[in-house]
């Protein structure tokens, strides 16, 4: 079968890959009932992936005839005889208008209808969304006629639960593998270090046969090491009498300076008790009035939001918010919480917009399962001192998590029904029940329309 390259722009292109076949027609009957059938044309719609009746329709429509397309028999007509060049042409328009990206020029395009029927084209390759000319005789027809969707938002998440399902797997088996080699290097410096008591004490003994044996077993002991000496990894602790000595000599060094250090800030704060304002002493515990306020230091949660801030002031991409989240030592769950504190404290009504408007830097945050349950928690504690306003629209932000694959329904299912058995009745828990229920209807309805 002669194949040719799919759009007119693309015909002298050797090394185009997008093909269809070349088309073939032919003329039946005669008179008034004359008609041309387009012999290949389930190939070539099937090559654009489109629907056959919807090329045939648009040849009706171009050439004022009747066409028709029997889905049973796959047989293309037109009424009126047209030559195989003319409907090649018209084909050459339906690929430009209907099938390739108008930003990229690429076929991988699928039809879509928007809730207003408005027909526009996304992008496999791009991803850009081409809106079609709705001017167009053949849109009224697409509308009553509708491509077949492919399997939609259920077999997608199905999809992502299995990549997890993996993900965890991968985890927990290396997990186990850390494990086991944990309790074997463990199990390798006992061992080792009760071949080194036992070489000390044989030592202690003081025979000759000991003292003669003593460098084989030594260098065969340092050989055993050798072997099963990992890169820093202590395996056994220097017990003999000059090491013992050092570390007692160490440890009643740093006892005795922390001594002095304590009895001389406990001399300094009696001389300051017992100083007047004039400067003049008489041993009474008089305390000197401090001018200056104190200067309280902020911690480590309010800094890391100080951080988050001063990032999110100079615009910075998504991978730099990241960093700034990965440098802090704090636990996973104050650092969720510090981020939405640095994000949207202060916020009242438009809370929503807020949470679509740093969508991006969320999603960065949110990598997997574990961490979509920190921000599920995060906009629980949030909500729970944020602005009157703003909790009203808890379960829109969570709607808006949801629809931009930041939050899975499991997630906020699990949250949910977690807060309820541990008997939270917080606001943020009963203004979230709305959403929840519509999630689990929803799935309940997917999964009885798959029976």
């Amino acid at each position: 079968m002669a194949l040719q390259n799919i759009g007119a722009s693309n015909r002298d292109d050797a090394f185009y890959r997008y093909k269809m076949p070349r088309m073939i027609t032919k003329i039946e009957g005669r008179g008034n009932g004359i008609k041309t059938n387009v012999v290949n044309m389930v190939d070539i719609a099937k090559a654009l992936a489109r629907p056959a009746s919807y090329t045939t329709k648009y040849f009706g429509c171009e050439l004022g005839a009747q066409s028709k397309f029997d889905e049973k028999t796959g047989i293309s007509l037109v009424n009126g005889a047209h030559d195989t060049a003319k409907l090649a042409g018209l084909l050459e328009v339906f690929i430009k208008k209907y099938v390739q990206c108008y930003g990229c020029g690429n076929p991988e395009t699928e039809i879509l209808i928007s809730k207003t029927q408005m027909i526009s084209l996304k992008c496999a390759a791009c991803g850009f969304v081409s809106d079609v000319d709705m001017r167009d005789k053949l849109t009224t027809f697409i509308l009553k006629n509708p491509p077949e969707q492919k399997k939609g938002g259920k077999d997608k998440k199905a999809m992502r639960r299995a990549e997890k399902e993996r993900l965890k797997e991968g985890e927990a088996a290396d997990e186990e593998q850390k494990k086991l080699k944990k309790d074997a290097k463990k199990k390798g410096s006992k061992d080792s270090t009760a071949k080194g008591l036992k070489k000390k004490a044989t030592t202690a003994t003081g025979s000759d046969e000991d003292h003669s044996s003593s460098p084989t077993r030594s260098h065969d002991g340092d050989k055993a090491a050798a072997d099963d000496d990992d890169d820093d990894v202590q395996w056994q602790t220097d017990t003999s009498i000059e090491a013992a000595k050092q570390r007692m000599q160490e440890q009643l060094s740093a006892a005795t300076a922390e001594m002095v250090m304590l009895s001389t800030e406990e001399t300094e704060k009696k001389m300051k008790q017992a100083t007047h304002k004039d400067g003049s002493t008489n041993g009474s515990a008089k305390e000197i009035p401090n001018d200056k306020p104190a200067v309280t230091k902020p911690s480590p949660y309010e800094e890391l939001i100080g951080d988050i801030k001063a990032s999110l002031g100079s615009a910075p991409t998504p991978t730099q918010l990241k960093a700034v989240l990965a440098s802090s030592t704090l636990p996973p769950q104050d650092v969720m919480n510090a981020l939405l504190e640095a994000l949207f404290g202060g916020v009242g009504k438009g809370f929503t917009k807020e949470v679509v408007k740093n969508k991006k830097y969320l999603a960065v945050a949110v990598p997997d399962e574990g961490a979509q349950t920190l921000l599920v928690q995060a906009i629980e504690a949030f909500g729970g001192k944020c602005n009157p306003e703003a909790l009203k629209e808890v379960p829109v932000v969570l709607k808006a998590l949801y629809d931009g694959d930041i939050l899975d329904e499991e997630t906020i299912v699990d949250w949910y029904n977690d807060a309820v058995a541990a008997g939270k009745d917080s606001q943020v828990v009963k203004n979230a029940k709305p959403f929840v229920e519509w999630l689990q209807s929803a799935e309940s309805d997917e999964e009885g329309d798959d029976e």
